[in-house]
């Protein structure tokens, strides 16, 4: 029975015992008796009591919507609201639902739309970084040895400083150019391009141990990417705001799949810490290949070391891994893929490489 009808039965009832009370033979004393009190007070307890069980157990469903629409979050899919309640409240948790898929499907399709784009902006600035100011710093540097060929003896070592700064400001612009489109990613394949990134910032101070295991099934060139750009991502958080000198940057297969593990002994993510850009770029980059994104940390909220969140909206722990090698103990980073994923229909082709090595 709809809730209108419930709500319209339960009221006919109450007007129908009222106007038979005042049509019918029955009489009250004057003054009223104690039982005649009796009488009426257990009528309309009875009449509340079943008044607010009806209402109760018809708008509960309701209830449970609202605090769906408040939990949902278009990042972590696949959360429904139960169907349940009367028909019209039924109705209404269904189109809510049918909502919920048509936004997911029209985000999910955005956010390619604008990673890729992303992507190919990012390959078109290292292509111009590499191309153009990569072969100006080149020109000035040899224009520089002309100059300290012929300079004087007191000025060759000025010039050689400018030398070695012209010099360092070329390979600053090559290096932001392999972050922006790593070459190597399609050149030698996903083991290289982690070696490479890890080799990176190795040099930049932070210890990485890389432990990239052969024999992962085959990928499609979007995973590769979404793979490399996590281990990215969850490498430059690490050396800038975890304050860890050490991390492990794992690759391997897994039963249903491969795995991607990034750790550090830093700081964690801390009591009370939001959700940065970083987190939420890795997360929509996860949802592109139907991975999962966990994210956990020792120091999290909760100081018994849970209150990690993965990408499909689950509460995930901090695992509890050993941490007396030194490498972990702050923050895990973990991304699944499913074997045979292949998103080829959702994520737009990124650029080939090309223009800069």
């Amino acid at each position: 029975m709809s809730l209108f009808w419930r709500i319209f039965v339960l009221d006919a009832v109450a007007l129908i015992a009222a106007a038979a009370l005042l049509l019918g033979p029955v009489t009250v004393s004057t003054p009223i008796l104690p039982g005649e009190v009796l009488v009426v007070v257990a009528g309309l307890a009875a009449l509340l009591t079943v008044n607010a069980v009806v209402l109760r157990v018809g708008l509960a469903p309701l209830g449970r919507l609202g605090r769906a629409m408040a939990d949902a979050d278009l990042l972590r899919p696949g959360a429904r609201a139960e169907v349940s309640g009367p028909v019209e409240t039924a109705e209404l948790i269904r189109t809510y639902n049918a909502m919920l898929d048509r936004l997911e499907a029209e985000r999910a399709a955005s956010a390619a739309g604008a990673l890729s784009a992303q992507e190919r902006e990012r390959h078109r600035i290292a292509r111009e970084l590499h191309d153009e100011v990569g072969q100006t710093f080149t020109a000035v540097l040899l224009q520089l040895k002309r100059v300290a060929d012929r300079a004087p003896a007191d000025l060759r070592e000025e010039v050689g400083q400018a030398q070695e700064a012209t010099r360092a400001g070329l390979d600053e612009i090559r290096r932001i150019a392999r972050r922006l489109r790593p070459g190597v990613l399609d050149e030698l394949g996903l083991l290289s391009a982690l070696r490479s990134l890890a080799a990176e910032f190795t040099t930049h101070g932070l210890t990485v141990r890389r432990d990239l295991r052969a024999g992962l099934p085959p990928l499609t060139e979007e995973t590769e990417l979404v793979l490399y750009r996590v281990a990215q991502e969850a490498l430059t958080n690490t050396a800038r705001h975890s304050g860890a000198d050490r991390a492990e940057l794992r690759l391997r297969p897994v039963a249903d799949g491969v795995e991607l593990l990034v750790r550090d002994n830093g700081s964690g993510l801390g009591a009370g810490a939001g959700e940065g850009a970083g987190i939420r770029g890795m997360r929509e980059r996860a949802l592109l290949i139907g991975a999962t994104l966990t994210v956990s940390s020792k120091a999290s909220d909760n100081r018994d070391g849970s209150g990690g969140y993965d990408g499909s909206g689950g509460n995930v722990g901090y695992d509890g891994r050993d941490v007396k090698d030194g490498y972990g103990g702050g923050t895990d980073v973990r991304l699944r893929v499913a074997a045979g994923t292949d998103q080829a229909d959702t994520v737009p082709p990124a650029p080939a490489a090309g223009g800069h090595r």
